[in-house]
């Protein structure tokens, strides 16, 4: 009560007394505990206001003015004051503070208030222009909020003991303040949607409303009529068929539950924590729950009741099931088919059908797989690599001569030489060891068994020993044998095949 309120009622008190009961004013003051000279003072006061017993109407209302009129400060009349709803616009702006808008108003008056007058007088205008709150009562089951907190946790790497900075997911169902936390290693779409899902899994059931701040990852667009949601978070929330119903800007009252959730989460979750090094997410994450299990079950002092025992009874009965087919976060981007029939995503590449080149196709990614639609239908899987500069490549996807250059290497290129014969294949064999990588004699082990599209097997045999004999492994020098064999061979009987003897020495003896 203050002190204007109180001395009224000890001044329409002492007029009672004096002008109904007839009281001397030392009588007075006994009953109403004041000294004599106080009673006298007030009635003086009051006689030379005209007031008398019982007040007249609008007396009441007007009494302290009428007792004590305010005398002007000469000096404060001419000392001007800033307009008070500008300045609360001011402080809404980050980085502004109370001193700033004085020092502002200062600069442009010098005889203004000093900072401590100047915090007064805009306390009174806010105490006087404060907006009254709305209690809200929560139904069982019907919400959830979410935020990040404040407090971050500190994540090691084992290997190189650099340290980073890993976010923190709050989400509380208000009707019985169970909450849920998570260390995320950052705050994108991924993680945000990720988190819900893991929050209504930790709850075992779906809110028919979930409230999120105003981040990106939840709100497009904020407005205050037709806040316009985040694609990928509507088709969260139309897996759960839960609604979004984003706060006002600038209104942390609207999800208030959750703001003293991520307060106690930092309190009881968070700062036990703070002396402890963690080298994964994993490792922080299940010191996390085992806080959370100490915090849920903690009695709180209003209710008598701990977290846990509101919800078994006002939540969980309330809540929607979780849907049949798990949620899986996937992101989209549309991109050109590049020359070699690959798109690139997060610096990878990834294979489509040879006939899509330059064509744009939409591409939609999982956390492990990753599928390329053209013209809404499906026309690649791959799995997602997380490592960049890969090359993910089906051999379906490629032009019929790729696939058969996918095909060659040196185990398949001695395969064909035995279909031509074991001098072919000794050539090849020795081909493929001449090289200090096999895959630079590929194209020559080709070109050696091209020549036999072109010439007779027995020729091409016979050509292949004389070149093992001469210790020489080039298509150029086979080609050229071939072309003496067949201008200096006989035209009327074709050369008997090699006899299989020891003396012919095969591919071992060139190594």
């Amino acid at each position: 009560m203050s002190q204007e309120r109180l001395t009224l009622r000890k001044i329409k008190e002492i007029l009672r007394l004096k002008y109904e009961a007839g009281l001397s004013n030392r009588a007075i003051a006994g009953a109403c505990k004041i000294s004599n000279s106080t009673v006298g003072l007030y009635l003086q006061r009051a006689e030379a206001a005209g007031l008398g017993w019982p007040l007249a109407e609008g007396d009441e209302g007007k009494l302290y003015q009428r007792l004590f009129p305010e005398k002007a400060n000469p000096n404060e009349s001419q000392r001007p004051l800033p307009d008070w709803e500008a300045v609360r616009k001011e402080l809404r702006q980050k980085g502004v503070t109370l001193r700033l808008v004085w020092m502002e108003y200062i600069e442009k008056n010098a005889e203004g208030y000093q900072y401590s007058q100047f915090c007064e007088y805009y306390r009174r205008w806010k105490k006087a222009h404060v907006e009254p709150t709305r209690r809200r009562e929560h139904v069982g089951g019907e919400q959830m909020q979410v935020d990040y907190a404040g407090m971050k946790v500190r994540i090691t790497d084992p290997k190189s003991g650099k340290v980073s900075q890993a976010q923190v997911f709050v989400a509380v169902l208000p009707a019985s303040n169970y909450t849920y936390a998570e260390a995320q290693e950052s705050a994108n779409q991924c993680n945000w949607n990720n988190g819900h899902v893991r929050a209504m899994a930790f709850f075992g059931g779906v809110p028919r409303i979930v409230v999120p701040d105003n981040l990106k990852t939840g709100v497009k667009k904020p407005n205050y009529y037709e806040p316009e949601i985040n694609p990928a978070y509507q088709a969260l929330a139309e897996h759960y068929h839960f609604v979004v119903l984003p706060t006002r800007v600038r209104k942390p009252r609207d999800k208030g539950k959750v703001e003293n959730s991520v307060q106690n989460v930092e309190r009881w979750v968070l700062a036990p924590l703070r002396h402890r090094t963690f080298f994964s997410l994993a490792e922080a994450n299940q010191a996390i729950r085992n806080q959370l299990e100490l915090f849920n079950n903690r009695i709180m002092k209003l209710s008598g009741r701990s977290r846990r025992q509101e919800f078994e009874e006002i939540d969980r009965p309330n809540l929607m099931p979780l849907p049949k087919t798990a949620y899986e976060y996937a992101e989209r981007k549309t991109a050109r088919v590049n020359l070699d029939y690959h798109v690139e995503f997060e610096h990878n590449l990834y294979s489509v059908p040879h006939n899509l080149i330059h064509q744009e196709v939409e591409i939609r990614a999982t956390e492990r797989m990753l599928e390329i639609f053209y013209q809404g239908k499906s026309v690649a899987v791959h799995l997602r690599g997380h490592r960049r500069g890969r090359f993910f490549t089906q051999s379906a996807h490629m032009p019929a001569n790729h696939q058969f250059l996918e095909q060659v290497n040196a185990s398949q290129l001695v395969q064909w030489g035995t279909a031509i014969g074991p001098q072919t294949t000794a050539l090849i064999q020795a081909t493929l060891k001449s090289r200090p990588f096999p895959e630079q004699a590929y194209r020559t082990c080709l070109g050696i068994l091209s020549l036999s599209r072109k010439y007779a097997p027995h020729w091409v045999e016979t050509a292949c020993q004389t070149l093992l004999e001469s210790r020489t492994c080039s298509y150029a020098a086979l080609k050229a044998e071939l072309e003496w064999l067949t201008e200096h061979a006989p035209t009327t009987a074709e050369p008997e095949a090699l006899p299989a003897h020891e003396n012919i020495r095969g591919h071992n003896y060139y190594r």
